[in-house]
This record gives structure tokens, sequence and C-alpha cells, in this order.
């Protein structure tokens, strides 16, 4: 069988593209391409072929391919490529989007104890957030991963996850 998004005659690995329940089938060299957290390591040799797949019929396909051509950073290829609505959506998705992690990336789920790990100041509120400071029941930000809710001396305020970790 051939990749999905090279076209190389190799073996595949079927790539489920989240959060719908479909999936393509990938080689290893673009599994780890897809996987790959850090763009500035993706192999932008080997991702030339997204300009022949980001024309593929199938809309699995054009998700990844919108995906790493976002990774990249190419908006000329993007700006190309149509998708419908539904697709562009689904696209634009992210898997970990919903995902809060901590400083430490520990997952973190709402109401989680977690202790701050540096001394923040709250703006508007006029006190500091003390390091070692524990706050309890704290509620995951929707729109934002990478922000939790939580109240701290009675008033509620958004903490960032990179300067909490879970208790």
């Amino acid at each position: 069988m051939s990749c999905a998004i090279c076209s190389a005659d190799t073996q595949t690995t079927k790539y489920q593209v989240k959060p719908k329940d479909c999936s393509v089938d990938v080689c290893d060299n673009c599994l780890s391409q897809i996987d790959q957290p850090d763009s500035k390591k993706l192999d932008t040799n080997h991702l030339r072929c997204l300009d022949n797949s980001m024309w593929s019929e199938s809309e699995a396909v054009l998700v990844v391919v919108y995906r790493l051509l976002a990774k990249l950073s190419d908006q000329d290829k993007l700006d190309m490529m149509y998708l419908d609505d539904e697709t562009l959506n689904w696209a634009k998705q992210d898997e970990s989007q919903d995902i809060h992690k901590d400083a430490h990336g520990v997952v973190l789920n709402n109401g989680d104890t977690v202790t701050i790990i540096k001394d923040l100041p709250v703006k508007g509120a006029g006190f500091v957030a003390k390091q070692g400071l524990v706050v309890k029941n704290i509620s995951l930000n929707k729109s934002d991963s990478s922000l939790v809710l939580g109240k701290i001396n009675g008033t509620a305020i958004y903490l960032k996850c990179s300067f909490i970790k879970k208790r």
C-alpha cells in the first residue's frame, strides 16, 4: 500500500485524524513528521510531497496536509488549498488543543489542586500570588489550553499553566 501523503510504496500505518473517526495510511517518515511537535525539526525536503497531496480528494488527507503546512508556516500553500467550511474547521482543531498541562507536562483536570511555582503579580487585584501557594479546585479554560482558573484570596484569576504544578 502507498502512503496517502507522499505516495511512497512502503509499509504504512493507519493514522487517526482526530477528532473525527477517520484515518489515513501513512509511511513511517510522514508519521514522524505529523507527530513532530517542533516545527524547526520538520524535514522540509520530504514535505515537498505536500505540493501534490494538497489536491487529494480525501478530506482526511487534506486535514493532515493542512496541519503540516500550518506547522511549516507555509501561508502561500495554505491559501492555495480549497477546503469547505466543515473540513477547514476540522483541520484547525488541534487534537492536543483541549489538553492542559502543567509546567512539568502533567495533564491537568477540572477540580485538581495545583501549586504556584513562581511569584506572580496579580494585575488589578494589588497582591502577589507567592511561590508555593496551593490553589484548590481549578477550572480549565475551554478556549485557551495555557490557562486555568483558580481562586486566590477570594479572587478568581487565570493562571498560566507554565507557572503551576499539579499536586
